[in-house]
């Protein structure tokens, strides 16, 4: 079940969700406005290896905004600490910036219960796009859980930058 506006507020109140720092004008009916963290992450490799490190580089987002580009995936973070040991997240993008061509978390928008950190934002656009820190970039809900919950112990789960992908394993 999804929490709503209302229920999102309650639950940051009780400490129940963390979502730091928080403004209510930010809420929707079932979700809270995120925003771009300060940072952006990118590869300038042709060609990524999931069974390799690909070397990653690191830009800070200047006032007058930092240019994504086609053809390139950029990672950043939220400008939020988010997350709730109570609660399942779910991030996508927001449908504004969508009509911008700009895709956010096309993969891994969902959360895990336990995961309170600023989440690894996945970017790409289909056009040279201009992007500001601090600018409103997707949506967050929060889900409550049914059954056993197991809280995330993962390598991604206290990031507080843009986390690369770790290799993967072929078994």
């Amino acid at each position: 079940m999804i929490l709503t506006r209302s229920a999102i507020a309650k639950a940051v109140e009780a400490g129940e969700i963390t979502i730091t720092p928080f403004d209510a004008g930010r809420l929707n009916p079932n979700s809270y406005n995120y925003s771009l963290g300060e940072e952006i992450r990118f590869t300038t490799q042709k060609t990524l290896d999931a069974k390799a490190n690909a070397p990653w580089l690191t830009t800070g987002i200047p006032d007058e905004g930092y240019l994504l580009r086609p053809g390139r995936l950029y990672l950043a973070t939220t400008a939020e600490v988010i997350g709730s040991t109570t609660f399942v997240t779910s991030l996508i993008g927001r449908s504004s910036m969508g009509r911008l061509g700009l895709f956010v978390q096309v993969t891994a928008d969902l959360g895990h219960q336990g995961a309170i950190h600023r989440w690894t934002l996945e970017l790409t656009v289909v056009q040279p796009l201009r992007v500001y820190a601090g600018m409103r970039l997707g949506q967050v809900s929060f889900w409550r859980t049914s059954g056993t919950v197991t809280a995330y112990g993962g390598a991604y789960g206290d990031a507080m930058a843009p986390m690369p992908a770790l290799p993967t394993s072929l078994t």
